[in-house]
């Protein structure tokens, strides 16, 4: 038989009662899964404890590696594979090699990122997404508390979603296989 996990989704109505309740559920040492809203929520990343996205460091990574390969491709064939004299001009022409090392350091970073963020966020196309709550989509926040995390019982976490201002709290288990 294939082991679940379960959750407890509290519903919110309003963000600025979603921060407060992320900030007085975490304070009472509940571990939070995931916070999902409609939209944006300003500070919502500061208030889940959230660190800085080293994306961008990512990103400098796979573009270093276009450059370079861009400029070891050109000049190994203009150089060594068939070097030509064109017009007068040196056997290694720097300045000619500008746009196509730009863009193939635009192209391998960009493709890094994409591939990094969804190995990283766990998207890949057979799988199946965990949706808490439809409402999540249209106008309700959703905060998702898994229960075999934290210590506090069912009971408990359900107290302390309500008294923090959620409309209200369900539970919710995903089968894995």
């Amino acid at each position: 038989m294939a082991k679940g996990s379960n959750f407890l989704i509290g519903v919110f109505e309003d963000e600025d009662v979603l921060l407060s309740a992320i900030r007085s559920v975490r304070g009472s040492g509940v571990k939070i899964h995931e916070v999902y809203s409609p939209f944006p929520v300003h500070g919502i990343e500061d208030a889940l404890g959230y660190r800085r996205s080293r994306l961008s460091v990512v990103a400098f990574l796979f573009g270093l590696l276009g450059t370079t390969l861009a400029l070891t491709m050109q000049i190994g064939m203009m150089t060594i594979d068939w070097p030509m004299i064109i017009g007068g001009k040196d056997y290694l022409p720097i300045p000619a090699f500008i746009p196509v090392t730009f863009e193939l350091t635009v192209l391998l970073a960009s493709f890094g990122m994409v591939g990094t963020f969804m190995v990283i966020s766990n998207l890949k196309p057979w799988g199946k997404a965990k949706m808490f709550d439809i409402r999540s989509t249209d106008d309700k926040h959703i905060m998702a508390i898994e229960l075999s995390s934290n210590k506090m019982s069912e009971g408990e976490i359900d107290t302390l979603l309500k008294s923090n201002g959620a409309s209200e709290v369900n539970k919710k288990n995903f089968d894995e296989l």
